[in-house]
């Protein structure tokens, strides 16, 4: 278990992606509901967004709810809408004494509008904050995300912004959710899963992967300055080599 100490200062990841897994599995173990677990979880984000504006950390990423999470039952959807409008209304207070700045990434069109009103509140109060900036994926997956890049330049090009030969990698990403950010040095998922899940696709293309069995609810600042530190043992070559 590695601690704050252990963690050079001068060779932090700028941006940080988590898969925030295991909320389920979590309240399970404990003969409690789903939602249980996900109430759970929210602690532990609370701990790691503190933490990673104490670090310094630039940007941190974190997969609330994905395009495929609608089909789960209804009384879970309806309960985590109901959490992601709590969160907000009962963190932004402490986010702003932070200086956290919050953006929400994924399709809007498809929540209720309540929900809309929440998070762009929670947007308007933060957006002149220049600490950590608080990504929330909403509704967010990473397939669509692409699509509807391609769907918006494909638009551009017919009204004449663009030709065909203007066509390339920082171009269309300027289509896509996280436009204004880098893309994440680190992803990190809990719960023992070793896959992506439709997550920032696009962006992941060199990031560092670092998956731990912990769940979501148990994953702690300790765990979070581990996978820094795993993070700083490594070597990124971005397709080239390290001479």
């Amino acid at each position: 278990m590695a601690y704050e100490a252990e963690i050079d200062k001068k060779n932090l990841p700028k941006h940080i992606a988590i898969i925030m897994d295991g909320n389920g599995r979590w309240a399970k173990k404990r003969f409690q509901p789903r939602l249980f677990g996900h109430r759970a979880g929210i602690e532990s984000l609370r701990e790691i967004i503190q933490v990673s504006s104490d670090l310094g950390i630039k940007a941190l990423t974190v997969y609330a709810f994905s395009t495929e999470n609608w089909k789960r039952p209804k009384s879970e959807v309806d309960g985590l809408m109901k959490m992601l409008i709590e969160y907000f209304n009962k963190e932004i207070d402490e986010l702003n004494r932070n200086n956290v700045k919050i953006r929400i990434l994924g399709e809007r069109s498809a929540l209720s509008k309540k929900v809309k009103s929440t998070i762009e509140k929670a947007e308007r109060r933060t957006e002149d904050n220049r600490g950590l900036i608080f990504n929330v994926a909403i509704n967010y997956g990473g397939r669509d995300e692409i699509i509807q890049g391609i769907k918006a330049l494909y638009q551009d090009m017919i009204m004449g912004k663009y030709s065909i030969e203007d066509l390339n990698e920082d171009l269309f990403t300027e289509y896509l959710f996280t436009e204004y950010l880098e893309d994440p040095d680190l992803i990190i998922r809990t719960s023992g899963e070793v896959r992506m899940s439709n997550f920032l696709i696009w962006q992941s293309a060199y990031s560092e992967l670092y998956f731990t069995d912990i769940l979501w609810p148990d994953f702690k600042k300790e765990d979070y300055y581990d996978a820094i530190c795993d993070y700083q043992k490594r070597k990124r070559k971005f397709g080239g080599i390290i001479v």
